[in-house]
């Protein structure tokens, strides 16, 4: 039994057209491919048996190959990473315990994130998969609310209930709080942190379940499983003085540059 992180990319993003192949300048300078710095992000996670690039796009598995990095070529027909990650299996074959999705637009995700979701999903029998949540302070509510306004899709907040079972999944930032926060205080908003466990029957399941609107309005893949009653794990991580957030338009890039400086991350 195995765990194996596979990370989706695709180059036909409607919103950042080749944003694996992005670069980002890590503290020294030094630039790096977005899909080279989440692979170098899974490396880091113990536990794992294996590590693998998805994707149909010849470009991105140029590239993949060129920093050494395993490649699963997967079909265009993918709607979306989960089901990228549904076909890897397919092709890599053998006995899986679980798999992680790490999206390739996650650079900054911390190996403990995955490593609890792991620990989480094991400790959770009834849950199909588990996704991390974690608590926004001040600062990151304001760069999510700041996003809002300016007509940018951002990250996604989380909601959840009793044993931490996912309630909804949002591009808005839910729930709402009239308050004002200082930049480190604790806020009731959770950042959804894009990357998802699954036990393999749960993936199997999820090709065969139909699109509902919600995922259709959100773009929200995560929601195909709670439209069907599927239950879905949140699983709470701690951010240990790290900062967060995905690559999800252009004007990111400066962003994540920036938190990558201030953490001396190359």
């Amino acid at each position: 039994m195995s765990v194996v992180i596979v990370i989706p990319a695709r180059f036909a993003s409607s919103r950042y057209p080749g944003k694996p192949l992005a670069l980002l300048k890590g503290a020294s300078g030094q630039e790096k491919s977005l899909i080279r710095r989440s692979w170098e992000a899974a490396q880091a996670v113990s536990g794992v048996d294996r590590v693998v690039v998805a994707t149909d796009d010849d470009r991105i598995r140029a590239a993949a190959e060129a920093f050494g990095a395993e490649v699963v070529m997967t079909s265009e027909t993918c709607a979306n990473g989960t089901e990228r990650v549904a076909e890897a299996l397919d092709v890599l074959g053998g006995e899986v315990e679980i798999a992680v999705n790490l999206q390739g637009d996650a650079p900054l995700t911390p190996a403990w994130f995955i490593e609890d979701l792991v620990a989480g999903l094991r400790d959770d029998p009834e849950a199909d998969l588990a996704t991390p949540v974690l608590r926004c302070d001040g600062q990151g509510l304001t760069a999510l609310l700041d996003d809002r306004r300016a007509g940018r899709v951002g990250g996604t907040t989380a909601v959840f209930g009793a044993g931490n079972r996912a309630l909804y999944f949002s591009k808005e930032v839910i729930p709402y709080t009239g308050q004002t926060y200082a930049d480190g205080a604790p806020t009731p908003v959770f950042h959804h942190v894009g990357v998802y466990a699954y036990r393999p029957a749960a993936l199997d399941a999820y090709r065969r379940l139909a699109p509902g609107p919600l995922e259709g309005l959100e773009g929200l893949e995560q929601l195909r499983f709670l439209e069907h009653g599927r239950p879905v794990l949140c699983v709470e991580v701690e951010a240990r003085g790290r900062q967060f957030w995905e690559l999800n338009n252009p004007t990111d890039v400066s962003r994540i540059e920036a938190m990558m400086a201030a953490m001396g991350l190359d």
